[in-house]
């Protein structure tokens, strides 16, 4: 098996379908673009992203019936080193509409089947038995059904035990339990970092004085709180900053987060700071939304918004 420092891991893995229509009404028959056809989920899109940006990862899934092996097929064509779990279930595939007249994106979403509680083992196999320790381990999406809520917590508790950095981006009770684990960096948006801080609202404001308080619980480094179009907050135990997203013609929100996942994992990779990695993180998240679609960012749109952004600074 190839040594990759990076492992990406996707337990709800889907087939992004994307099309384009001029106008949206109900009960017609509506003529769209030929669909696009993505291997997505919220691992596989980070590990699409470094793969732009040259680096070589490792995406671990689980993959089932028709839709899983297109899953696999498409993977391999972009040349990313996979590692699959066999499961009976279908694979689940996503539909994205852009209404064109509008630039309104319709996102639907279909929950990913049941797994049996055997993939979750299986998965955790794959890591304990790597022949190289990754130096990142970045888990990204949901949890289909049947695996158990604290996967993630562990994950994270490996990951620890091999001094590896553990990158999450979850929601939910998967979320808190893996935070009673030891986690280098958590991506919350601002309700899931309500969430965690027991709050049912929060606002920009007083993200930093709750995520330090999670930071000093002693079970994570680093926080960076995603805030949609407005950019993030980068949170570590003694600092905090904005960080502005520049302004773009948005076509497609799908893969932004994982996008900006994939730039601040590719800075930590060169040992650039954190103040780099999350500039450059917010760069890649913006360029992912100029593109239809379900497409990722181009590295010279990430490139081009990285260098505005420094000169805001």
């Amino acid at each position: 098996m190839p040594g990759e420092t990076v492992i990406t891991i996707t337990m709800n893995p889907t087939i992004d379908k994307s099309a384009t229509v001029d106008k949206i009404y109900p009960e017609a028959k509506l003529r769209c673009s030929p669909a696009k056809y993505e291997p997505g989920g919220g691992g596989i899109n980070v590990s699409k992203g470094l793969k732009r940006l040259g680096v070589d990862t490792l995406a671990l899934f689980t993959a089932g019936g028709h839709n899983g092996n297109m899953l696999q097929d498409l993977l391999k064509l972009e040349k990313i080193n996979t590692r699959a779990v066999p499961v009976d279930t279908e694979t689940r595939e996503n539909f994205i509409v852009l209404e064109s007249s509008t630039n309104k994106q319709y996102r639907f979403n279909i929950p990913g089947a049941a797994l049996p509680v055997s993939a979750a083992q299986q998965c955790l196999d794959i890591l304990q038995n790597l022949q190289t320790k990754p130096s990142y381990i970045v888990a990204s999406g949901s949890l289909p059904g049947g695996i158990p809520d604290n996967f993630y917590a562990a994950v994270a508790n490996w990951a620890a035990s091999i001094n590896s950095k553990f990158i999450l981006d979850t929601s939910g009770k998967p979320l808190q339990l893996a935070m009673k684990e030891n986690i280098y960096l958590l991506k919350p948006n601002l309700s899931e970092l309500g969430q965690l801080a027991g709050r049912a609202e929060m606002t920009r404001e007083e993200v930093p004085m709750a995520a330090q308080q999670l930071i000093r619980s002693g079970n994570c480094a680093v926080i960076v709180v995603s805030l949609g179009a407005e950019g993030a907050l980068l949170v570590t135990k003694d600092h905090h900053e904005f960080v502005a997203a520049p302004p773009v013609k948005k076509q497609s929100t799908v893969g932004a987060g994982d996008s900006m996942v994939a730039g601040m994992v590719y800075m930590l990779l060169g040992n650039r700071s954190l103040r780099e990695a999350i500039r450059f993180g917010v760069a890649c998240g913006t360029a992912a939304t100029m593109n239809a679609g379900t497409e990722l960012f181009h590295t010279t749109d990430a490139n081009e918004l990285y260098s505005r952004i420094g000169r805001t600074l």
